[in-house]
């Protein structure tokens, strides 16, 4: 049985898969160590996600034999071994080694930073090669590791050679009709694997882990590469679009809020903070987004790293929002939450995706009253499509360009950090300290022109290689997280060292938030724990340090902000006015490119592609999510939400102009 369905002719391509089968065990099991506290490990469940994963690592390799099979079936029994024949079998056995090797090089590099099989994020790095092969190179030994990649392949080689699999291949007489059987077989498990099998099949367990470990790197890639934006119609559970939103509408019952079209599916209100004794005030606003930055690294939120004492100081001489949560696991999803307050979108961010300007973003409302609006970013902002995002939508740029150009159709102004402005630089950007220094000088600039600014400050420091100027802290760069937020303390303390002898600080807001946590992945559908960040409001005038333990989310900050600053204005945003948030209130959005939660008190409701949901107890001590039987009040609530922003945004319901 096993001698026909590989005949001698094809020894070597048995040899290829048995390699293949091997090493994805192999990685399969290293994950299995590398996670083994957060994954499920009974026997039956450590057997069914092996024996899922097999299955997947044969479709898999199926796609890569497919053309070989193809090839020894065509080619003619009297070249079998002729120089043509060596020179193509040599050269597709090699490079399928190469593909092979690198692509597991890249799943541990990719689970060392996600603990995900590829997904959409590995699909978009693609696009974003600059940042992230500079990024690799200075986070690994690469020459070491390419080293160690060619002598695998060599030995890998010298194994198939001493097996005799070439032997056999050029000098076997296996005639047309045998070789029919095996080009059948891989054709029928290529044709079954890519037209019917779904990445999403693997995933038969309530732990995520074990979902992850039962894929397959190489076929999670294709498949992200296929889907990563997703119908929100097609592919969640919906109600009546009418009910969606007078759920939604119904949320801001507790706000001075005035709908502009109330009989539209539309949010567009007005919004009045003003009255005879609260007048508006025209402060500079400086919010500076800290890559990667998880509650758990300030002490103030029950951290003992020891590493943050400047955003301690600022927590506890500020307003300080201790129980607020990212919307999600990428800064882009960050970007997307702040400026146009929504919850997250499924699939892609609004920030990546086509038909994302003209939006009214929190951009719109400072333009209203009169400031200018400044990007800054360390890096090149081609990257993640920020320019794009933030040049169309009113925002001037300040970045580290490299050569890539805005569209035409963005106007804006676009200013370059120079080589003489620059003291240290990795992958992602110049260092914390120097952006801050050309915030610095830009908003000296400004203030001579007399003209309230906003600055949206995007820091990368904070972020793998963990690389900073040597000396400035007492941990020795690239060596771990930990160094990199005690340094991205670092620069803001040395920001406000310069920033306080200015003129125009008196007169100045600082908002300080995370984009999202350092890690997102858990064992249940979302890990709550991993979306608690830090966030506060400091140097308002006349007004008390406090600590506000509401539920709330990354999207509720400006509209909050606005409050305090006394503004009327018209508001196209989810958010909320933390403050005057009632218990009935308080709500947190939280998600990743599939799944989209709400979590109000300990429930959380988590809204899944193919139409499914789940409602969880949450317990906030050990993290764990327990089901429950669903609320049908709190499942409509949750999809009115989330359908609610995806109806505005293909409806063109988020534009300025509608």
């Amino acid at each position: 049985m096993w001698q026909k369905l590989f005949p001698d002719r094809f020894a070597l391509l048995k040899t290829f898969i048995c390699i293949f089968l091997i090493l994805s065990f192999l990685v399969r099991t290293v994950f299995l160590f590398w996670s083994f506290g957060e994954i499920d490990t009974s026997i039956t469940t450590l057997l069914s996600t092996f024996a899922i994963g097999f299955l997947f690592d044969v479709g898999t390799v199926s796609f890569f034999a497919l053309p070989y099979s193809l090839y020894l079936l065509l080619m003619p029994q009297k070249f079998y071994g002729s120089i043509v024949d060596k020179s193509i079998t040599y050269f597709a056995y090699t490079i399928g080694l190469i593909i092979f090797l690198f692509s597991f090089f890249a799943e541990i590099t990719f689970w060392d930073e996600f603990k995900n099989r590829f997904n959409f994020i590995a699909v978009d790095y693609l696009v974003y090669s600059y940042e992230v092969v500079k990024n690799i190179n200075e986070s690994y030994p690469i020459p070491y590791l390419v080293g160690l990649i060619l002598i695998a392949v060599g030995v890998l080689i010298f194994i198939t050679y001493k097996k005799a699999a070439f032997n056999k291949t050029f000098k076997s007489t296996t005639p047309f009709k045998a070789k029919l059987s095996p080009f059948l077989a891989v054709l029928f498990i290529a044709i079954i694997s890519g037209l019917f099998i779904k990445n999403k099949q693997a995933e038969q367990f309530a732990n995520r882990y074990n979902n992850e470990l039962s894929k397959a790197g190489i076929y999670s890639f294709f498949a992200a590469f296929r889907n990563n934006e997703l119908s929100f119609d097609d592919f969640y559970k919906t109600i009546n679009t009418d009910k969606a939103f007078d759920l939604v509408k119904a949320s801001y019952k507790n706000e001075k809020a005035t709908f502009l079209k109330p009989k539209d599916h539309s949010i567009l209100r007005t919004i009045q903070n003003t009255d005879s004794l609260a007048k508006s005030i025209k402060p500079n606003i400086i919010f500076i987004c800290i890559e990667s930055l998880s509650g758990k690294y300030l002490n103030t939120l029950g951290g003992d790293y020891n590493i943050t004492p400047t955003l301690d100081s600022l927590a506890s001489n500020g307003i300080f929002f201790t129980n607020l949560y990212a919307t999600g696991t990428r800064t882009v999803r960050g970007m997307e939450a702040i400026t146009l307050s929504i919850p997250p979108t499924q699939g892609r961010s609004i920030v990546k995706r086509t038909d994302n300007i003209g939006l009214f973003t929190i951009g719109e409302v400072f333009k209203n009253m009169g400031y200018s609006r400044n990007f800054f970013y360390g890096g090149d902002g081609y990257f993640d499509n920020m320019n794009t995002y933030f040049g169309g939508n009113g925002f001037n740029i300040v970045d580290r360009g490299r050569g890539f150009l805005l569209d035409k159709e963005i106007k804006t102004t676009r200013t370059n950090i120079e080589d003489d402005e620059v003291t240290f630089e990795n992958a992602w950007g110049v260092c914390d300290e120097d952006i801050y220094r050309k915030v610095i000088k830009e908003a000296d600039m400004a203030h001579e022109n007399n003209k309230p600014f906003f600055d949206f400050v995007m820091t990368t420091s904070n972020h793998k290689p963990y690389t900073y100027p040597e000396g400035s802290i007492d941990i020795p760069s690239g060596t771990s997280r930990q160094g990199a937020v005690k340094y991205t303390d670092y620069a803001i303390a040395q920001f406000l060292k310069i920033a306080k002898t200015r003129p125009w600080f008196k007169n100045t807001v600082l908002v300080i938030m995370s984009d999202h946590c350092a890690s997102s992945a858990g064992r249940g559908e979302l890990d709550i724990n991993n979306y608690h960040i830090p966030a506060m409001i400091c140097n308002l005038q006349d007004t008390a340090p406090q600590k506000i333990n509401k539920l709330c989310s990354q999207i509720d900050m400006f509209p909050t902000v606005f409050s305090l600053l006394n503004w009327d204005y018209t508001s196209n945003l989810f958010g909320k006015n933390i403050f005057t948030m009632k218990q009935e209130d308080e709500r947190a959005f939280i998600g990743n490119y599939r799944k989209l939660g709400l979590l109000k008190g300990n429930k959380v409701m988590v809204l899944g592609d193919q139409k499914k949901f789940n409602f969880y107890e949450w317990n906030s001590t050990n993290n764990n999510l327990t089901l429950i039987p669903t609320d049908k009040n709190y499942l409509d609530t949750t999809i009115a939400f989330y359908q609610a922003a995806n109806y505005l945004y293909a409806h063109n319901g988020l534009k300025t102009q509608q």
